[in-house]
């Protein structure tokens, strides 16, 4: 099982590879955030812990 976790320090994050079938949602509503094309791809700390939710 592949998982991945990220945190902004307030909300932890956890991105798994079998259960995240739908993330093109996160990329579209978040950019700043969920960026599949840069390491790490998804980045917390650019959104507030409200907009994360």
């Amino acid at each position: 099982m592949d998982t991945k976790v990220y945190s902004n320090g307030d909300v932890t994050t956890l991105w798994k590879a079998e259960k995240c079938i739908h993330s093109g949602i996160c990329v579209k509503t978040l950019p700043q955030v969920y960026n599949p094309k840069e390491r790490p791809w998804i980045k917390p700390e650019n959104a507030s812990t409200p907009e994360l939710y």
